[in-house]
């Protein structure tokens, strides 16, 4: 029996996962919920202080990694590798939010929404696939954005970004299937976390954002995390290709007034 597929059937209880953006809102939630089941999980970010914060909070292994350096992705990826001997799954939960229509919008932060967003994803992917073929198996989980989806105004820039993700991720699932690993993203709303906190920081914002949703609320940082949890897991196994939409009906359907 193939190495891989012994392995899964021995362990398909638990996995080795490592979260790029691990201290952000929606990978630490991840990160919760992956330890609270009895995962490995271990992770990458740029800001030191949340990395130590959060690797004190669930005894796991963090470290600091500029996504957007691809000679640091790779050597980080490999040092995990290297450490836990196996990566099950990989979750680029790193990206920005950018909120500007195109004729305000500057040479240099379209150049940084660019590479924030989908330049760190492709790194990821390339340091990530490397490793894996060698294992038979595996699954990335990148994030995309329901802008992507559907035309929302002043959103030129990170739609653009998040929208060659989504193509990215159907070309890798393509070229990476017959190697056994699942590629798959998840193109959330606006969402609850610390990033969003400049969209919906006054309750006069935060009441807009909601309205804007048929649900009639923005999506909590648990809801995306339990989605991604599920693309880890072996009920998934499946699925390779697809990039879900989760956003309170956001880009897909026209409520009833509300009374």
């Amino acid at each position: 029996m193939h190495g891989a597929n012994l392995r899964s059937l021995c362990m398909a209880k638990t996995k080795t996962i490592i979260i790029g953006g691990i201290s952000g809102g929606i990978g630490a939630a991840l990160a919760r919920r992956l330890t609270a089941r009895g995962h490995t999980v271990a992770g990458f970010g740029r800001d030191a202080t949340k990395l130590k914060t959060l690797a004190d909070e669930l005894s796991i292994n963090t470290t600091l990694c500029e996504a957007t350096d691809c000679a640091a992705v790779e050597k980080v990826m490999q040092a995990f590798h290297s450490e836990h001997g196996y990566i099950d799954g990989y979750v680029h939960a790193i990206g920005s939010i950018y909120l500007k229509p195109a004729h305000m919008t500057s040479d240099a932060d379209w150049l940084s929404t660019l590479h924030q967003n989908l330049s760190s994803a492709f790194y990821a992917l390339r340091a990530s696939a490397k490793l894996m073929m060698k294992q038979g198996a595996g699954s990335c989980l990148f994030f995309s954005t329901a802008a992507a989806q559907t035309g929302l105004s002043n959103h030129e820039a990170i739609a653009a970004a998040k929208g060659g993700i989504e193509a990215m991720v159907r070309s890798a699932a393509a070229t990476y299937a017959p190697r056994g690993l699942r590629i798959n993203a998840i193109a959330p709303s606006l969402t609850d976390t610390p990033l969003a906190k400049p969209i919906i920081g006054s309750q006069q914002a935060l009441e807009f954002s909601q309205k804007m949703h048929p649900l009639g609320e923005i999506g909590k940082a648990d809801h995306i995390a339990s989605l991604a949890e599920w693309f880890l897991s072996e009920e998934a196994r499946f699925v390779t290709g697809q990039t879900y939409v989760i956003d309170g009906g956001l880009s897909s359907i026209v409520p009833k007034p509300r009374a």
